[in-house]
């Protein structure tokens, strides 16, 4: 790998306030080269960034005694840091969110002006539409670094994620790993918080896709109100190329209006009987019909450029060939044949999305989904009564700490409308307690809805399918997906992913 360029602090002062960041350089004006937010990361003669509202002085300390040439401050934060700093030079900003974008973007060698980079931000479908794309570029032969809450892998590192979008360091970070590892495109999934706090400013995005939006991570720590959620989406359309929007999204309109700001416009749509049309009157540049569940997964076709295409998506949930439809057209901007489109589309594998596990004689069926938020539970679970009429239904979630606090009354009140029986359990719950959680979840379930607190999670999935015995039955394990680790204060202890806890249970 090519070694990173060596910058001075004063020109990284005069890049600062030459972009209206206002920043002024204490100290000698060392050479850096890399940076981290992240003390353990520290490497010889790098950037550390002091930030975060936990941020501790002994972090800087360490970050200098493991070799950090300088460090980057808010204005806010340089006299609480100044003693731990000691006598190495920094850079204090007056807004060190924006300052660490622009620095980041500076010290990678500015990779996003030579790669195909391609965003994709929703409330849900994030995900499956980033790896529904990934399995056409390999159907192609084409290698694609993916960012996302999956997973990270940008042809040097791999790793299970822990955010959707990371701070700018480590993104402008794996963006330099990809273009070095001989890769040509990054798929991404870009997060409102991530736009919201500038974790992308400044990127250059060849695509941008919106697929979806509904009410999500509105906390005192995220975002004040849905408005506040929805306009740091459109935000994404600011930085783009071309925009991807989903005809059949809530607020469609609006999104349509934002995405004028590209150069270019794409959308997409599933054919509804007697749907309203939008307000345009044209019929969407990428249209799927004839959609079918079959025993290989879901068919549809798909009528684009003036031509009709057969396609079968290897996995279940027919709402999923929206997610579809968005990665053709993404695929399609990118030069992907439909041929290669079809044959990525077939073999697809989501981690943890819609992963169907069944007994031996087929009466349990469990699906691992990521679902966590109103939207997709409201789809998810309405497909799956459509899908397994019946069937007794058994749903085991929980809600995370710290965040997205409305989830804890939006999805008992959703799962109530649907399972037979509710299992709170933990969901990387951070700082708080996993008692006060479920409880307040517990709390908020419609009455007659019958419904159990079992705080380890292992536990409750294995109550789950007892209560499935016997029963024609779908148990439904939701929100973590094939994740190994839990967030437990600040640690991320590995535990057993609710896939393989399926397949244990199960025998398969």
């Amino acid at each position: 790998m090519s070694t990173l360029p060596s910058l001075s602090l004063k020109h990284l002062v005069e890049l600062l306030n030459a972009a209206g960041c206002a920043a002024r350089l204490e100290g000698a004006d060392t050479q850096v080269s890399g940076m981290t937010v992240d003390s353990r990361e520290a490497a010889p003669g790098c950037l550390f960034v002091c930030k975060g509202v936990s941020f501790k002085p002994a972090f800087l300390a360490s970050a200098i005694e493991a070799g950090a040439a300088a460090y980057l401050c808010d204005e806010t934060l340089a006299h609480a840091v100044a003693q731990a700093g000691g006598t190495a030079p920094r850079i204090v900003a007056s807004d060190v969110r924006r300052a660490m974008a622009i620095v980041a973007a500076k010290a990678y060698g500015r990779p996003d002006e030579r790669l195909n980079i391609i965003g994709i931000t929703g409330t849900k479908g994030k995900s499956t539409t980033a790896y529904m794309l990934r399995s056409i570029f390999a159907a192609a032969n084409i290698e694609t670094s993916i960012l996302g809450s999956i997973e990270t892998d940008d042809g040097f590192e791999h790793y299970e994620s822990h955010n959707t979008t990371p701070e700018a360091p480590e993104l402008w970070r794996h963006l330099h790993n990809t273009e070095e590892a001989g890769r040509d495109i990054m798929v991404m999934e870009v997060s409102s918080h991530g736009l919201k706090y500038d974790r992308v400013l400044g990127l250059h995005l060849s695509t941008a896709c919106f697929l979806n939006i509904g009410r999500d991570h509105i906390s005192p720590v995220e975002h004040a109100d849905f408005e506040d959620y929805f306009s740091s989406k459109l935000r994404i359309f600011e930085q783009c190329e071309t925009a991807v929007v989903n005809l059949d999204s809530d607020h469609a309109d609006r999104v349509i209006e934002a995405a004028k700001s590209a150069k270019h416009l794409v959308t997409f749509e599933l054919e509804h009987q007697g749907k309203t049309p939008q307000a345009s009157g044209a019929q969407a540049d990428f249209l799927a019909r004839d959609i079918m569940a079959s025993e290989r997964g879901i068919s549809f076709t798909v009528e684009a450029e003036g031509e009709r295409h057969a396609m079968t998506l290897g996995m279940a949930g027919a709402f999923n060939v929206s997610n579809a439809l968005a990665a053709i057209a993404m695929a399609r901007l990118a030069g992907v044949s439909f041929d290669a489109i079809a044959e990525g589309l077939a073999h697809v594998r989501v981690p943890g999305r819609m992963e169907l596990v069944s007994s031996a004689d087929g009466r349990i069926v469990c699906i691992v989904d990521y679902a966590h938020n109103e939207l997709s539970f409201e789809t998810l679970f309405s497909s799956v009564v459509k899908e397994y009429p019946g069937r007794k239904v058994i749903a085991v979630f929980g809600a995370p700490g710290g965040k997205a606090v409305e989830r804890r009354e939006c999805l008992p009140r959703v799962a109530g409308r649907y399972a037979d029986l509710i299992i709170y359990t933990e969901e990387d719950p951070a700082h708080e307690r996993v008692e006060d959680i479920c409880a307040e979840l517990a709390a908020n379930t419609p009455a007659g809805v019958a419904h159990e607190e079992i705080h380890d999670r292992e536990a409750a999935v294995a109550r789950a399918f007892q209560a499935a015995e016997g029963e024609a039955a779908v148990v439904l394990l939701l929100a973590k997906g094939d994740e190994t680790t839990q967030h437990r204060g600040d640690e991320y202890p590995e535990v057993k992913s609710d896939l393989a806890l399926a397949r244990e249970f199960l025998g398969a």
